[in-house]
């Protein structure tokens, strides 16, 4: 190694070193001026050396060229969201459930939890090979996300390289560090200073703030925001034995990041609830915005016992605080047509600033509800955003209430298209009746090429409403109906424009079974319904056949949802619907090898987990060969766990099987248990 390079090597270990003091521990030991004269060095050296500068090089935090969008990312363990608690009642009624759940030989009084504050940011997931800071990608969906490397790097308190700390443990092999980015009230106020100082826009609050600053796609401009990091989680880890949340969040501070100090271990819910009430009453003086605090179950072993339904882990809690709430004037009182035809009404208000945020709009829930609540046009009310996000009204203020006030009466026709409206079975919510109302076309348009269902890059609600109005869209099956030369014809439509969008819309088509069940929008069938009804049923016919006892069947399912799941295929415009969708080539089946669906069921009783990269099969196709053979697929090693199929790049699921002593299969192991080897 030459002189230059050791020079440069010990400036970046020295910078990175006061980085981490200033911006994680904030106690710098060297001076503004001493830092820098260091900085400038290593800038200078770098100058002359160009083909020395390294990616984890302080100098590399500036901000790279500007994307064109970003690329997407799909986790390899999704990242869940939270179930919420608004009062003592719902955190007791949380641990009554885990009390059900917990293995026979465990109490809850021998509980551990770990209680931390739930920062109002954006979630993202860091990946460090070695040390180095790989990849950078935020939450969006759970399963995919965006990949925001070039935003995060510019964050001072996330390291470049691991570990910062000097007397931290040695660098895993891989580990994915989970966190929110967020911004620091003193430094949001400060900027929104500038800004007005400079006559530019102003920012509403932090959270927004911080979302839009780290998905710029010139990270050149995240680079000047004030952002910074907290960790709380690992998603996985290689090369490191750690046991409890606990360890994990020590373990990310002796690495060298930033970790809350405001988090308490207890073997006590009481303490854990007291420490709660205690913090949110410190909330107006915290140094960021929280919404409230997550409580865990400490050990790692007990948290995959409990598992996950639907997307939120059983294990854990978000605790949120009171809403905020103001008063303000009712104007008007309208409803909403969904894209199942229920109608929700909503008030517009005079805008009203709620918690940095200004509301002019705010949900009245239903019908019945606006009746009992009594809310009529003109009031005054209470406004408050439900768990700090969602607009609703309360109440209304008695006293101030016009004389000449009249009650209000649901609508007998439906705003958008003045069908008759009606209540469907014992449902309170409202509905028009008319499978053709536009309005119900454009939210089945919205909702079918939306991110969580068939995923339709650059198809927003502006467009479908365009093409519904245009009547070049009559059902969402006419999506892959679209010409070049219709799209051309209409205003607004150039020839990039209409060619990403042709683009979009035939790569949809090979988006998972799933993903078109969700798109369909059959009522209660989400992600995590849509799924267990793929895996049961993995194609469009055998589902149409399906009974509603035969759906019930399924965990998870419930009478109500098989009955909303059978009425939907019994209808003769939506079997009109899936015939056209025949036509079109999108995935109407879930994937798998060639296989006949009716094979012995050789593998019943049986559970695996598949991981890693196989030969001939993708992970999609090998599940749905287990479970064609009668086997069920889950997504983490237990001791419930059978057997592990694993591929190349097998990682930390093959070192917990091993651990286990679950047995490990290749591609074609697995073919031979299948054949009853």
């Amino acid at each position: 190694m030459s002189s230059v390079e050791t020079r440069l090597a010990e400036l970046r270990k020295e910078i990175n070193f006061h980085l981490y003091r200033y911006h994680t521990l904030d106690d710098p030991i060297i001076s503004d001026a001493e830092y820098d004269r260091l900085i400038n060095e290593l800038r200078r050296l770098e100058e002359k050396h160009p083909e020395l500068i390294t990616p984890d090089s302080p100098t590399q935090r500036v901000g790279a060229e500007p994307l064109e969008g970003f690329e997407k990312v799909t986790h390899p363990i999704p990242m869940t969201s939270l179930g919420n608690a608004f009062d003592d009642d719902d955190m007791h009624n949380w641990l009554a459930r885990i009390e059900r759940l917990l293995p026979e030989d465990i109490t809850v009084a021998d509980l551990e939890f770990v209680v931390e504050p739930k920062i109002d940011g954006l979630a993202v997931a860091l990946t460090y090979e070695n040390g180095l800071l790989v990849q950078g990608a935020t939450r969006g969906n759970g399963v995919e996300g965006e990949n925001v490397t070039a935003n995060v790097r510019t964050i001072k308190n996330i390291p470049l390289r691991i570990p910062t700390a000097s007397n931290g443990p040695p660098p895993p092999a891989r580990i994915e560090v989970r966190g929110e980015v967020y911004m620091p009230i003193a430094d949001f106020n400060k900027f929104n200073q500038e800004q007005i100082a400079k006559g530019e826009k102003i920012y509403a609050n932090p959270r927004n703030f911080a979302a839009g600053s780290l998905r710029q796609l010139d990270s050149k401009i995240t680079a000047q925001r004030p952002l910074a990091f907290f960790s709380y989680a690992i998603g996985y880890v290689e090369g490191a034995a750690i046991h409890t949340q606990k360890e994990a969040l020590d373990y990310l501070n002796g690495l060298g990041f930033s970790v809350n100090p405001d988090t308490l271990h207890t073997g006590q819910f009481v303490e854990a609830i007291n420490f709660i009430h205690a913090w949110m009453e410190r909330r107006d003086n915290l140094p960021y915005d929280a919404d409230g605090a997550v409580l865990k179950i400490n050990g790692f072993a007990l948290q995959e016992h409990l598992g996950v339904v639907g997307n939120a882990p059983r294990w854990a809690i978000a605790y949120k605080f009171p809403a905020r709430e103001a008063t303000t004037k009712v104007l008007k009182i309208q409803g909403n047509v969904g894209r199942t035809g229920q109608i929700t009404p909503y008030a517009n208000l005079e805008p009203v600033n709620i918690g940095g945020v200004t509301v002019s709009q705010a949900t009245l829930h239903n019908y019945d509800d606006l009746a009992k609540k009594d809310i009529r046009q003109g009031d005054t009310v209470v406004v408050k955003r439900a768990g700090d996000v969602i607009p609703q009204v309360i109440k209304p203020i008695l006293d101030l209430r016009p004389p000449d006030s009249q009650p209000h009466q649901p609508p007998a026709r439906c705003p958008v298209c003045h069908e008759p409206t009606a209540h469907l079975g014992d449902d309170v919510a409202l509905f028009c009746i008319n499978a053709a109302c536009p309005a119900q076309l454009v939210r089945q348009i919205e909702y079918f090429v939306s991110r969580g269902a068939m995923d339709i890059e650059g198809f927003g609600i502006k467009i479908g409403d365009r093409l519904a109005g245009e009547e070049l869209i009559k059902d969402i099956a006419d999506i892959y109906f679209l010409t070049r030369e219709q799209l051309l014809a209409l205003e607004g439509f150039a020839d990039k424009k209409v060619d990403n969008l042709l683009d979009a819309i035939e790569a949809s088509k090979k988006q998972p079974f799933q993903r078109f069940l969700i798109g369909l929008g059959i009522r209660y069938v989400g992600s995590a319904v849509a799924g267990l009804v793929a895996d049961a049923f993995p194609s469009i016919d055998r589902l149409i056949k399906a009974g509603q006892e035969e759906l019930e069947a399924i965990e998870g399912v419930g009478p109500r949802i098989a009955e909303s799941i059978v009425e939907w295929f019994s209808r003769p415009a939506n079997q009109t619907l899936i015939e056209k969708f025949r036509r079109t080539g999108v995935t109407l089946e879930a994937a798998g090898p060639p296989v006949d669906v009716d094979k012995a069921q050789t593998l019943t009783g049986l559970t695996f987990v598949i991981t890693g990269t196989l030969p001939t099969w993708s992970r999609e196709e090998a599940k749905a060969f287990i479970q064609q053979h009668g086997g069920k697929v889950t997504g983490s090693v237990s001791k419930k766990t059978d057997y592990l199929v694993a591929g190349e790049k097998a990682g930390s699921k093959l070192s917990k099987a091993q651990a286990l002593g679950v047995l490990v299969l290749d591609e074609n192991g697995l073919r031979e248990l299948a054949s009853g080897g």
